[in-house]
C-alpha cells in the first residue's frame, strides 16, 4: 500500500502475507524495488523478456506444502514467436518449464528465503500440446510438495509438481521440479571479473550448492 509520501513499495511482512501479485508487483520484484524493508538480499524474478508470468493469482502456504497459481497473457507478437520457428511459430517448451522454476523460487521468497534464486532440475517432463500465437492465456499450477531451510548456509530449497495449461487445456507436466534460494552467490558487480564471474566448478572441488543439495536429498530420503 502507498504510504503518506506516495511510496508504493510494500513492507516485508505484507509481502510474506500476500496471496496474489499483479504485473507491476512482479516487475518491481524483478528489479529489486518491491520491498522497502527487506531483511537481506532478495531473490529476483527475471526481467522481461524472460519473465514468463504476468500475475500470480493465488498463493497458499501450508507448512511444508502449498500451492501457487499464476497466469501469462499470450501476445501475437511475443518475441519467441518471431524466431521459434520461422514459418511455424510455437512457444518453446523450455520457457513454460522455466516459468515453473521462476514461481518455485518466488514461493521460496514468500516463505522467508533471502538470497539468489537458482533452478535445480526436475525428475520428468511431458509435453502434451503446444502454445500458439492465437491462444489467449497460459496458466501455471504448482503444488509444493516440500521445502526445507538449510540452517548452516541459510539456503532454502523447494520441490513441487507443476502443470501448464493454455486456454484451460493441459499441455505440459513437470514432476518434482526443484528450485532454491542461496546466499552469497550473486554476481552484483557484473561485468567486472570478480569472485562470482565464472560458472562451473573448479576441478575436484565440491561447491556449496552441491553440499546443500546433498543435505536436502539425504534428509528427505532421496
Amino acid at each position: 500500500m502507498p504510504d503518506d509520501n506516495g511510496d508504493k513499495k510494500m513492507k516485508y511482512q505484507e509481502f510474506l502475507a500476500r496471496t496474489s501479485f499483479e504485473k507491476e508487483d512482479l516487475l518491481a520484484f524483478a528489479h529489486g524495488h518491491l520491498i522497502q524493508d527487506a531483511p537481506g538480499e532478495m531473490g529476483r524474478l527475471p526481467a522481461p523478456p524472460l519473465l514468463m508470468v504476468d500475475r500470480v493469482t493465488w498463493v497458499d502456504k501450508r507448512g511444508r506444502r502449498g500451492h501457487i497459481t499464476a497466469e501469462k497473457d499470450i501476445r501475437i507478437d511475443d518475441w519467441f514467436f518471431q524466431c521459434h520457428f520461422l514459418g511455424d511459430p510455437v512457444q518453446p517448451g523450455i520457457l513454460g518449464l522455466d516459468a515453473i522454476w521462476q514461481l518455485i523460487g518466488f514461493y521460496c521468497s514468500l516463505n522467508g528465503a533471502t538470497g539468489s534464486g537458482r533452478a535445480l532440475g526436475c525428475d520428468a517432463v511431458e509435453f502434451n500440446g503446444q502454445i500458439r500465437p492465437h491462444n489467449r492465456i497460459v496458466r501455471y499450477e504448482i503444488d509444493s510438495r516440500r521445502f526445507r531451510a538449510i540452517r548452516e548456509t541459510g539456503a532454502m530449497i523447494a520441490l513441487g509438481n507443476g502443470k501448464v495449461f493454455v486456454d484451460d487445456e493441459l499441455v505440459y507436466v513437470m514432476k518434482n521440479a526443484k528450485a532454491g534460494i542461496f546466499k552469497d552467490i550473486a554476481y552484483t558487480d557484473y561485468p567486472i571479473r570478480s569472485d562470482h564471474a565464472i560458472g562451473g566448478l573448479p576441478p575436484h572441488e565440491e561447491s556449496t550448492l552441491d553440499k546443500v543439495l546433498k543435505r536436502f536429498r539425504r534428509n528427505d530420503g532421496q
